[in-house]
């Protein structure tokens, strides 16, 4: 299959022409496949989420069962299995999802409105209550629709989808009936179903969508509450924009649907809100691990710099709504500092939702720990591991990017590759150890010798590279926004060499993250470090960083990603502690967790400092 994700500016080479043959990314989406999806399609049926469409299509008795929002867990699920299904074939899983299919189809009204809830509940009652999510679930139905007829190249999903955002369109939109969707998520997948079909009335209900909020409208006039406005992103006007509040995944899912639209029109009012909003999020509002939204009474946000540890919410899905959102900014711009948000968020705040196996997850994901905070099988509200079973799969969409004659590498994975540029094919393939060793080599096989540029990523964190050419140092670098560029006239088998220096840096927040006030954080390449009590037995309590502290880099082969850990000398305190990758946690013996740890008086100068500065 040789499809691409179009956007203005840059197109992202899509993951089907990528295949990933590392120890790390290719073995965590084998255990997406054989356990993740496997436990999610079970948990879907065992918790009546599947049968939910059975009772609404009249195909068996019984009640509606769950939270009125459970229809997206399914489709969810369908998604990611059509991902899985496109680089790893799979008979036995494509007839599990041909058969929910066809439950949801038939459980599909005449005029194309489909809830399985309201179905079994009260049909009179539906589009009265803006946050009973039913565009939610549309949305992720869409997603799923167009991923699996791109897998599989069967339409059935898909013409429901059509039905039901035909459905809207007759109902929502300029001179219809007023709407602000309590969860977005429908914005984003109407611009796909517009891009797969052409039809411009679903570009023009998402725009009607985002330009809906901020007037008054939620609830006939208002929310539940006044300050539900800023709960559900209804306060002020999309175009207005300039502070993030509310849900955060609320927040990325709008965030991303509103770059949507605006990589179409090219509308300067979204641009600059995007980028507004883009500030206020990364550089006041973002944790350490790319996590988001540090309350769990809103799952959101509070105000800037309100970044505690402990209960620190970061919900998985907010994690992953941030891969959504910078990747759109980075497409549209070319800018490395998008993509330094996606490895940030993707090598931390999204892998530490799920558990080495695939079997348990993380609803939200706090930087420190008592030791009572643990994985689970499950979630009534299963939002999170359905997410990561959907997402997974699709990791190979932020490797490449392409523009005429010209190749961005935004992620390094050890990975081959198939991409199309203006005048031709090339294949790309990269070797590398990432994120443990800083060394990639990347070759270039040609369709035939040609002119044209690779841009290699330079992460924010690294301060030190070197690159040649087949063996050639090159010695006058040339960057462009965040990007070594490379100009050559390629031949089959040319080969790059980038190292990145990859130390042990300490970080530091500033002054205003209360929190962190008189402590320090360790980082190694785009890997965020934590302290475990089960690696720190009986010292715990007395983890402290005094000046001149060293840094032993070892690998662990006890285990399946074979991490890289850091061993903390400090020869002041007369103390030696280990620190683990933070996605690690709570994958062996229970106990407390912290990232940030007390640092006596030091120099200022031997800090980075993650918030404010240098690392973004």
């Amino acid at each position: 299959m040789k499809e691409q994700i179009m956007s203005k500016g840059l197109t992202a080479v899509s993951f089907t022409q990528i295949r990933f043959v590392d120890k790390f990314w290719a073995q965590k989406q084998k255990i997406n496949k054989d356990v993740t999806l496997n436990i999610c399609l079970e948990k879907c049926e065992a918790t009546g989420r599947i049968t939910n469409f059975e009772k609404a299509a009249g195909l068996i008795k019984g009640e509606y069962e769950g939270i009125f929002y459970n229809d997206s867990d399914v489709y969810k699920v369908i998604e990611g299995i059509a991902y899985s299904l496109m680089n790893h074939p799979d008979p036995d899983l494509e007839k599990k999802a041909d058969n929910i299919i066809e439950k949801i189809a038939a459980a599909q009204q005449d005029d194309g409105y489909l809830s399985s809830y309201f179905t079994l509940t009260a049909l009179d009652k539906k589009w009265t209550d803006m946050d009973k999510h039913e565009m939610y679930c549309g949305g992720h139905l869409m997603e799923a629709a167009i991923a699996y007829q791109k897998a599989t190249g069967k339409k059935l999903l898909l013409n429901v989808a059509c039905r039901m955002a035909d459905h809207y369109v007759s109902l929502f939109g300029p001179g219809k009936r007023h709407w602000v969707p309590g969860h977005e998520e429908i914005e984003l997948a109407l611009i796909k179903l517009y891009h797969e079909t052409g039809k411009e009335s679903y570009l023009e209900l998402a725009r009607f969508l985002l330009d809906e909020r901020g007037h008054g409208y939620g609830k006939g006039g208002r929310w539940d509450k006044e300050g539900d406005k800023s709960y559900y992103q209804d306060e002020i006007p999309v175009r207005e924009m300039e502070k993030v509040s509310g849900h955060a995944v609320r927040a990325m899912y709008l965030y991303s649907g509103i770059a949507d639209v605006a990589a179409i029109p090219g509308e300067v009012e979204y641009l600059s809100t995007l980028e507004k909003l883009w500030v206020n999020v990364v550089l006041r509002n973002m944790y350490i691990t790319g996590g988001i939204g540090p309350s769990k009474y809103n799952e959101g946000f509070t105000q800037d710099f309100d970044l505690p540890n402990e209960t620190a919410y970061c919900e998985t899905c907010a994690s992953v709504g941030m891969v959504f959102w910078n990747h759109r900014m980075n497409l549209m711009s070319g800018d490395s500092k998008y993509a330094d948000i996606i490895e940030r968020a993707l090598y931390n705040g999204v892998l530490s939702g799920v558990s080495l196996q695939g079997d348990r997850f993380f609803y939200d994901n706090p930087i420190e720990s008592d030791g009572t905070h643990h994985r689970k099988e499950w979630y009534d509200c299963s939002c999170c591991p359905t997410q990561i079973a959907r997402f997974i799969p699709s990791i190979g969409n932020y490797v490449y990017a392409v523009c005429d004659q010209r190749i961005w590498i935004n992620l390094y994975i050890e990975s081959n590759a198939d991409i199309l540029l203006k005048n031709g094919s090339v294949k790309i393939e990269q070797i590398t150890n990432y994120p443990w060793d800083g060394k990639i080599a990347i070759k270039v096989f040609p369709a035939a010798k040609e002119n044209f540029e690779v841009l290699l990523r330079i992460p924010g964190w690294c301060k030190s590279i070197s690159a040649s050419i087949n063996s050639q140092l090159i010695k006058d670098l040339e960057f462009e926004k965040g990007y070594l560029r490379i100009k050559h006239n390629w031949e089959t088998g040319d080969e790059i060499i980038l190292n990145l220096d990859m130390p042990v840096e300490t970080l530091r927040s500033i002054d205003e993250v209360k929190a962190n006030i008189g402590k320090v954080a360790i980082q190694r390449g785009p890997i965020v470090y934590c302290f475990e009590e089960t690696d720190n037995k009986g010292i715990f309590d007395q983890l402290k960083f005094s000046q001149n502290i060293q840094f032993l880099v070892e690998k662990d082969n006890n285990n399946q990603d074979n991490i890289t850990v850091i061993t903390v000398v400090d020869p002041i305190n007369k103390m030696t502690f280990k620190a683990v990758p933070y996605y690690f946690w709570d994958n062996r013996d229970p106990g407390r967790m912290k990232v940030w740890i007390e640092m006596e008086e030091a120099d200022e100068s031997t800090f980075l400092y993650f918030t404010g500065s240098k690392l973004l």
